[in-house]
């Protein structure tokens, strides 16, 4: 009897054990997708298209799409892959995924994917508009897909995003939406008449080194200054801490006290700035999914002091490791120069603009410029409009070959005249200067201070001269971080802030 007791407490629980292991067996054998794939995403057309996922080691899996079916096993690990060949605009079609298990997705588009990402800028959402509600209510296109990416960050890359599912472009998914790539892909998907897909992977606040991998960030010596920034940042970490537990006090006593809280200043989380994390997680799970190009707009948290000289190294260097880990050539990269703000002695925003300028020299880049509709008193300006179009003019230039101007004046280089400079410029076709004189013009002679100049615009150059310097030597324009700056083209766009040579 004693036995018996003995038996039935122990075999129950084997019991349970071996139903446990076949049920695991049977959860690791399910066929998965990660969460870039779902109903109503968009793939990219005219490229193979890369389908991953995971599945039992060793298990055969197929994807069929379009009447194509192309059959893979899974690695050791359960890792599998395979490549759709590439396939023209159109759908809604099926795409189904066989393992032991079987994924149909449905409404599935073929068209043009965009990455749109940065900070705090791109990731300002249509609900924040100044006509937020009428704009959000015009927001119906069926063949505009919108995916996001939740914020999350990470040691090393992972495998798989965090996401909202995709869904196709209306009033209830567009609230939270990037406004500046919501107007970009609608002005795209109007002039190319495919399907867009619109993948947004932004964090308000953030460095471009967290936006890039580590591996770049270790393959350039001219980059170990971002890791001197980090190792400043988490040093005063302990303290900012303790400072940041004042703050809240104050601000809990002022709210007791029935009075206004006080304003204190923005602390960073250390996850969000830490070198490569947001890479890891928030890019390079997307890495193997084909895309036409990104749209980017980031820099302003770049332009302390500390970390401003090294934005014209480490942008073009996030911009060559994003192309290295896609691996499909050179595809367009879309920027946005960042706008006019007061900001503080604390930062340099002429520095982060000038970077992103030189920044142009990389091949097949365009840059939106946005110094004409930027708030000295808010560091997000509410018009997104003009910032989607200006980047949807780049691509329609750089990534779909269309024959127009899509750029204002861009410095090229400075010629001497007696006693005075003259300026030349790319896009250059009908200079005007909006309202009035041309203003935010400067020059210095050999002593390298700036002063003040007067400037006129002659042809599709500009001569700039001061009664201060007699032999300038150098020329800048718009270099403040909220300059009064009025030289335009004749296709209404505006020109690029810039310092010459010395």
């Amino acid at each position: 009897m004693r036995q018996r007791k003995l038996w039935n407490v122990f075999s129950y629980p084997a019991s349970c054990l071996f139903v446990l292991l076949i049920l695991t067996a049977l959860v690791h054998a399910t066929v998965t997708l990660p969460h870039v794939f779902s109903d109503h995403m968009v793939l990219q057309r005219e490229m193979p298209v890369r389908v991953w996922g995971m599945a039992a080691p060793g298990e055969a899996v197929s994807v069929s799409f379009r009447g194509e079916n192309k059959n893979t096993v899974a690695d050791s690990l359960g890792r599998w892959q395979l490549n759709l060949p590439p396939t023209p605009a159109g759908g809604p079609y099926d795409l189904t995924v066989q393992g032991v298990n079987a994924i149909v997705l449905h409404d599935v588009l073929v068209g043009d994917v965009w990455i749109a990402s940065g900070q705090s800028n791109m990731e300002f959402a249509m609900k924040d508009l100044e006509k937020a509600t009428e704009e959000i209510a015009a927001a119906r296109f069926p063949k505009i897909r919108l995916l996001r990416v939740r914020h999350v960050s990470s040691l090393y890359p992972l495998n798989d995003v965090e996401t909202t599912p995709w869904t196709d472009c209306n009033p209830a998914s567009v609230v939270d939406f990037s406004a500046a790539a919501y107007y970009f892909g609608r002005e795209i998907q109007d002039h190319e008449q495919v399907p867009i897909g619109l993948i947004e992977s932004t964090w308000g606040g953030t460095l471009a080194e967290a936006w890039t991998s580590m591996h770049m960030l270790t393959s350039d010596p001219g980059l170990m200054p971002v890791f001197r920034a980090w190792a400043n940042m988490t040093d005063r970490q302990a303290e900012t801490a303790l400072l940041q537990a004042q703050e809240k006090k104050q601000i809990d006593e002022a709210k007791q006290a029935g009075k206004e809280p006080p304003k204190f200043k923005w602390h960073p989380e250390p996850h969000m700035w830490a070198p490569a994390q947001l890479y890891n997680a928030m890019i390079a799970p997307l890495t193997p999914f084909a895309i036409r190009g990104v749209i980017w707009y980031q820099g302003e948290s770049n332009s302390k002091l500390e970390r401003a000289p090294m934005y014209e190294r480490l942008f073009p260097a996030l911009i060559a490791d994003w192309r290295s880990h896609w691996g499909q050539g050179d595809f367009p990269f879309l920027f946005t120069q960042i706008s006019s703000f007061t900001s503080t002695q604390e930062e340099d925003w002429p520095a982060i603009r000038e970077a992103q300028r030189k920044t142009l020299a990389v091949r097949k880049t365009a840059m939106a410029v946005t110094i004409d509709i930027g708030n000295p008193d808010d560091v997000h300006p509410k018009n997104k409009r003009d910032v989607g179009h200006r980047l949807a003019l780049a691509a329609r230039a750089i990534a779909y070959r269309e024959p127009i101007e899509y750029s204002g004046p861009v410095f090229r280089q400075v010629s001497n005249e007696p006693h005075a400079l003259r300026v030349w410029f790319d896009h250059a076709d009908r200079l005007v200067a909006r309202g009035g004189e041309l203003r935010a013009f400067e020059i210095a002679g050999d002593d390298g201070k700036f002063v003040p100049a007067q400037a006129r615009i002659d042809g599709a150059t500009v001569v700039v001269s001061s009664p201060a310097v007699s032999a300038p030597l150098a020329v800048r324009y718009g270099w403040a971080n909220s300059p009064d700056c009025n030289l335009f083209n004749g296709q209404d766009l505006p020109a690029s802030p810039f310092m010459s040579a010395r």
